[in-house]
């Protein structure tokens, strides 16, 4: 169900290159959690699958595309999965911060443990922020009450994820459908 991505590996392999066209799409998104859960779970499993089957000859897929795009490629598509699936790890460090042990401090001190905590931290104010400089625009601004829930995102996400990789090992062939009609009509900018 990520037929562009594949057809853009498809269209690289094959020598050509695509461009994006600056345009708005009015697309509907899911404005509800596991409407938007199981789009994303799908989006993800197909990311999943296209991978897969690119890779099934890393060496052809190596010589059609190059160093620099087989590498890319890798980047963009494990790096995808990744951060989603991994997020749970990454998100055991606040542990630390409330007092608690981690595993990781059996491997180095409490006090870089610490620090790697307060690390997440910092990206988390840091990801705020850039949403908070997303929405400045006054077409956007309306945008700005929603910026406080970007937290939320990447939990759904990483369920989506898990979902997703359940799926494709046990239902490879199930794809959930998208739920469309739940936004209002017009969109409120005030």
């Amino acid at each position: 169900m990520t037929e562009d991505a594949d057809l853009g590996v498809r269209l690289c392999r094959a020598g050509y290159r695509t461009e994006l066209i600056d345009t708005v799409t009015f697309e509907e998104a899911n404005c509800r959690p596991w409407p938007w859960i199981k789009q994303r779970s799908r989006w993800l499993k197909g990311f999943m699958v296209t991978y897969l089957v690119h890779m099934r000859n890393p060496h052809q897929l190596f010589c059609d595309l190059g160093l620099a795009r087989f590498l890319s490629l890798q980047a963009f598509f494990v790096g995808t999965l990744c951060q989603f699936l991994l997020a749970p790890v990454l998100w055991s460090f606040w542990l630390v911060l409330l007092g608690w042990q981690h595993p990781v401090q059996t491997l180095v001190p409490a006090s870089i443990a610490l620090v790697i905590a307060g690390l997440f931290v910092c990206a988390e104010l840091l990801v705020l922020s850039i949403g908070i400089a997303s929405v400045a625009a006054t077409e956007r601004r309306f945008l700005l009450r929603w910026v406080p829930t970007m937290p939320l995102y990447f939990p759904l996400a990483a369920v989506a994820a898990y979902k997703a990789l359940y799926e494709l090992i046990f239902r490879p062939y199930y794809w959930d459908k998208t739920q469309h009609g739940h936004a209002p009509s017009e969109l409120n900018t005030d």
